[in-house]
């Protein structure tokens, strides 16, 4: 398909095709290597070129074997890598860890001819002419056939069909679509879901939930068709895996606290023969895309009080909370100013990780205030403004989706994600914001198009949230001393702090000595401890 496409279009074939992809192709007749990443980089793509040579790879490992490079830290990667508090790796999608080894960034082609190299963006994804349908009806209708079809896209396969199921809307959509599409030739869908160990206390909140089993068996009973595969990784431990993640990866990383069930995942699903292993990970800013109080405060805004009214009325019905608690959060939403007065959440700056000449000499700061990261301040994000940033800018997809290749190539099946298709990404940002929360709903539309497809205990259910990778430090319990004695060892080795913030790195160690406790999995300085471990890890492989 991708030499046919070439064929007809040339260097314009990537706009044609979907799907998930990274190829290279070698048109003889022109004396030209031309290559592309899909337009969120669903595949890797890396390369080396020096005056004489030109050498790329879907992982990094082969080109020092081939090229007989050595490996050395390139320090911007670090420093972005290091200042950023999120999960997000670089903001700078051309680099990596390594000094002269680049990637081709998602929605790119590489053309290579004679001694020249050009690399074009050739897709954006923004927001076209907005869908203007007769009725809820059409729109859901509409949601149901584009939704089908990505998902149908994505079963080719001889194996088995797998999917991550959790207790929510997104991979719930996936899997009943997903069993839909199998029941014709009588295929089960294996689903794979995580589940905290039996000895974990869920400290969080009563809107979140660790353990999403009741949800989850909701949707297996509701859908049918379906060989379940509940997952707890008894005696697993994030500190135990990262070695294994590091080679993996080729690169420190970020997730360790879902670290286990996202590799274990992968491992069980080859285990039980899965070609193709579904998730719903961008669902949040596709498929059930809706959020309700931003989208309350521009009615507020747009003094729409006879809607807004309804709408508030209708929400705090379903939430079970009163309208006097809703109001004022829409206002501080509506109107900074007030949120300035009397801040909606309490202002929290997280220690910065990276060593402050580093950070000088990169100039990472200022180069994250371009891409509006890290900002501070009592300002509540524009959801909306973060949404369509969220598709325009590149970095955002980088992180997952390395992850997904190569564990996908680790275990050797498929990673796919039906919320991530283009063709899916584009209905959505074409639907109007009306339909994305109605009747005191949010993320309407993927709550009314799953009527009987999905059972009302998930799809309406607006007031639990499953929360994963809590239970993180609990399952670290058992080798605690080992860990502090790293850590140790660490504090010790005066090389690290040539990259790491040595004064907030040697504090967190201080807190982390206490002791494991489980409700500190969220506590900043026990995750600042784990993050600095595994890029000492890293880091020691190579010096």
């Amino acid at each position: 398909l991708i030499l046919l496409t070439y064929h007809k279009w040339g260097e314009e074939s990537p706009k044609f095709l979907v799907g998930d992809f990274a190829f290279m192709i070698w048109d003889e007749r022109k004396q030209k290597l031309f290559g592309a990443r899909d337009f969120s980089g669903s595949r890797t793509l890396y390369y080396y070129s020096n005056q004489s040579q030109f050498a790329f790879s879907t992982v990094i490992h082969p080109l020092f074997t081939s090229m007989h490079l050595e490996k050395r830290i390139n320090e911007q990667w670090m420093a972005e890598f290091l200042a950023i508090s999120g999960v997000v790796d670089t903001v700078d999608t051309f680099l990596t860890v390594y000094k002269n080894i680049y990637q081709l960034p998602p929605s790119h082609t590489i053309k290579i001819q004679g001694n020249k190299i050009k690399l074009s963006r050739y897709c954006t994804l923004v927001a076209g002419k907005q869908l203007n349908l007769k009725s809820n009806t059409e729109y859901e209708e509409a949601f149901r056939e584009v939704f089908q079809s990505a998902v149908n896209s994505r079963l080719r396969t001889q194996r088995n069909v797998g999917a991550h199921l959790s207790g929510g809307l997104d991979s719930g959509s996936v899997v009943s679509f997903a069993v839909k599409a199998l029941r014709p030739d009588n295929k089960q869908l294996h689903t794979f879901s995580y589940l905290p160990p039996e000895d974990f206390v869920d400290f969080t909140p009563k809107s979140r939930m660790a353990n999403e089993r009741p949800f989850i068996q909701s949707t297996i009973e509701h859908v049918g068709g379906i060989t379940e595969h509940y997952l707890d990784f008894k005696g697993k431990s994030p500190f135990a895996e990262i070695d294994e993640l590091l080679e993996t990866m080729e690169m420190p990383y970020k997730f360790f606290e879902n670290s286990i069930w996202l590799k274990g995942i992968f491992e069980q699903a080859h285990n039980e023969g899965i070609g193709i292993l579904l998730n719903g990970g961008r669902g949040n800013f596709t498929i059930s895309w809706g959020p309700a109080l931003e989208y309350y405060a521009e009615l507020l805004k747009q003094l729409k009080w006879f809607h807004l009214a309804k709408e508030i009325n209708m929400y705090s019905k379903n939430l079970g909370v009163k309208k006097t608690r809703v109001f004022p959060l829409i206002g501080k939403i509506a109107f900074p100013f007030i949120n300035h007065i009397s801040p909606l959440f309490e202002q929290y700056d997280s220690p910065t990780l990276i060593n402050t000449d580093l950070a000088k000499r990169t100039g990472v700061f200022e180069k994250l205030k371009e891409h509006g990261m890290n900002s501070t301040g009592a300002s509540l994000p524009n959801i909306f403004n973060e949404r369509k940033r969220h598709f325009e800018e590149l970095f955002h997809w980088s992180a997952t989706n390395t992850i997904g290749t190569k564990l996908s190539l680790r275990y050797s099946l498929w990673k796919r994600d039906p919320t991530n298709d283009i063709r899916v990404i584009r209905f959505c940002l074409a639907v109007p914001e009306e339909q994305y929360v109605q009747n005191g709903l949010d993320r309407a539309l993927v709550r009314r198009a799953t009527k009987n497809l999905l059972p009302d205990k998930v799809r309406l259910n607006q007031r639990i949230r499953g929360v994963q990778g809590v239970d993180w430090v609990h399952r670290m319990a058992p080798s605690w001393d080992l860990f502090v004695e790293e850590l140790h060892q660490l504090s010790n080795d005066t090389r690290i702090f040539e990259y790491l913030n040595e004064k907030v790195v040697k504090d967190s160690i201080l807190s982390v000595k206490d002791g494991p406790r489980s409700d500190f999995a969220i506590k900043s300085d026990y995750r600042i401890s784990m993050r600095s471990l595994i890029v000492f890890r890293f880091l020691k492989n190579l010096i």
